[in-house]
């Protein structure tokens, strides 16, 4: 069976236009992409300048929080969960150490935790408050880290 002539053109057509006009799988130029992890603006040395947000009603109050955190952002997630992002200058080692010392003089219980050269991370719990904190090496702010905690009410 031969094959229908007009449809061999249109294909040839298509797939004439579509080499032509440079139609690919991924737009041209585009560079890599970037997630934005705080809405604070950061400073040209990264270090965000704007004030501290102050922490929400909901954040549990024994929950220890290093000296001189900055607020950048604070989100309200479904299932009473709050996401609340710092910048801490003190240090990676430092926090660190903070967070392994001060969480359990507070009456929570670090659980499934792990350290890397720039980053770290645990669960934690409490008789009232499960939780999550993570701590990040920022690269453009000199002894600037990112310390994000997830919290919830234990139901």
């Amino acid at each position: 069976m031969k094959p229908f002539a007009p449809a061999a053109v249109l294909v040839s057509a298509v797939l004439g236009l579509a080499a032509g006009t440079g139609c690919s799988p991924a737009p041209r130029n585009a560079g890599p992409l970037r997630a934005t992890p705080y809405t604070a603006a950061p400073a040209p040395g990264g270090c965000p300048t704007a004030a501290s947000l102050p922490l929400p009603r909901a954040f549990p109050a024994e929950l220890p929080v290093p000296e001189g955190a900055v607020v950048t952002s604070v989100e309200h997630r479904t299932g009473g969960r709050l996401i609340v992002a710092t910048v801490v200058r003190g240090g990676f080692d430092a926090t660190l150490a903070f967070l392994h010392k001060q969480l359990p003089k507070a009456g929570y219980t670090p659980k499934d935790g792990e350290v890397e050269k720039d980053d770290a991370e645990s669960t934690f719990s409490s008789t009232t408050v499960r939780g999550r904190w993570t701590l990040r090496k920022m690269p453009d702010c000199e002894g600037g880290v990112y310390l994000t905690y997830l919290t919830s009410a234990v139901s």
